[in-house]
């Protein structure tokens, strides 16, 4: 078996877009976040409702978020180096993990205080009916957010940036709850508004969740999903020369994935086709599935996984001193012109090279059973050339 590895980061001029899209949407984020939050949270105290209250600190939760988007997408496009040879793209996984337990803490803060709240009665708030033009002024401004935030992403194919657009949508959808909970309340049931404000929390608490369960998957390096593991499957098994394959596996890295095989490719062509056919399958994967961006190439001659383990056999310096010795006194076998060796099985076959013109010479045979003699040989051939 012989390893190929073939390293390809990302160009510079890639990564560099990657980062100034992610930068310039998550800027728009994070002054309508800044202005969505300021007015909620000041509508909820005037027009006495705890669910715009709770919406407004999910929104300076995102806010928080946008800043760690910012940071880490910046570091997370910096180039491979020679510390971090497989690039930054853990950063990104790392800042996602860290707005998934943000999420959690806020989604707590609410909870107590809802509950609080429901426990002594005297202490609910009582919305005015203003609450429901902030309440939709949210909803409109975060699906929005959402939307744009979005389409930046899966164009860039930034998990970190997805992330946060799931932050606008789950903002859109909690103030939807928060207009239910204001109705209610107005129509004379004031448990209704904090009941809101309970399902915002659980609503972001259930997101959190959601994210850090993700990032940690890709911390423990996770593979891809099976849809992509079959697509692999597919570019790699049609690539001429292959002819099986085994023992894939993949991994995550922020926006970027990495991927090892072994191929089966037959069993005696030269060691430049074979890595010829690697890097075919390195180019086939890298242009199909644009999230690959590293791919390890190991070369087999047989099925590994099945066949005889070839370890133990002498490799070639100390199998040609044996055959020197077992050649001693043999006149041919100072033409021997070139050796082959293939290890297969757990054995050892030869190709033997000699001038055309020792073809009939009487000490052919001895040559072949001098070989054949040593341990773990098991098949000879004698090839003819041309030369005089």
């Amino acid at each position: 078996m012989e390893p190929i590895q073939t390293l390809t980061a990302q160009p510079d001029t890639d990564k560099l877009h990657r980062y100034q899209e992610t930068r310039r949407v998550t800027i728009v984020g994070a002054l309508v976040n800044t202005l969505l939050a300021a007015a909620q949270i000041f509508g909820g105290l005037v027009t006495h409702s705890q669910g715009l209250i709770a919406d407004g600190l999910h929104t300076l939760a995102d806010l928080t978020s946008d800043f760690v988007v910012l940071i880490a997408a910046k570091h997370a496009h910096a180039a491979a180096d020679e510390e971090h040879p497989y690039g930054h793209g853990r950063i990104e996984t790392l800042a996602t993990s860290l707005l998934g337990i943000s999420l959690l803490a806020v989604a707590a803060g609410i909870a107590i205080d809802v509950i609080g709240r429901l426990l002594s009665p005297a202490q609910l708030l009582k919305p005015t009916p203003a609450a429901l033009a902030f309440a939709l002024l949210a909803v409109l401004s975060k699906e929005g957010l959402y939307r744009y935030t979005v389409s930046i992403a899966r164009k860039i194919n930034s998990s970190l940036l997805e992330a946060n657009a799931w932050h606008h949508r789950s903002d859109a959808i909690s103030s939807l709850l928060v207009i239910i909970g204001i109705t209610g309340s107005l129509a004379g049931i004031p448990a209704f508004d904090a009941f809101a404000a309970l399902a915002v929390a659980g609503f972001i608490a259930l997101i959190g969740w959601k994210l850090l369960w993700q990032s940690g998957q890709e911390l423990i390096d996770a593979s891809l999903d099976d849809a992509t593991l079959d697509k692999i499957e597919n570019v790699i098994r049609s690539v001429d020369g292959v002819v099986n394959m085994h023992m894939l596996r993949t991994r995550k890295s922020g926006s970027d994935a990495f991927a090892d095989v072994h191929i089966q490719v037959p069993s005696k062509i030269s060691v430049s086709e074979g890595h010829q056919i690697a890097e075919a399958v390195r180019a086939a994967l890298q242009r199909e599935i644009d999230e690959i961006s590293d791919v390890t190439v190991h070369i087999d001659p047989e099925d590994d996984l099945s066949a005889s383990q070839n370890a133990p056999l002498p490799l070639r310096d100390e199998l040609l001193g044996r055959l020197r010795k077992a050649w001693l006194g043999l006149e041919i076998a100072e033409a021997v012109e070139n050796i082959v060796i293939h290890y297969l099985n757990g054995q050892i076959e030869l190709e033997i090279y000699l001038p055309k013109k020792y073809a009939d010479h009487p000490e052919v045979n001895d040559l072949r059973s001098a070989a054949l003699a040593q341990p773990y040989i098991h098949h000879v051939s004698i090839h003819y050339s041309d030369t005089s």
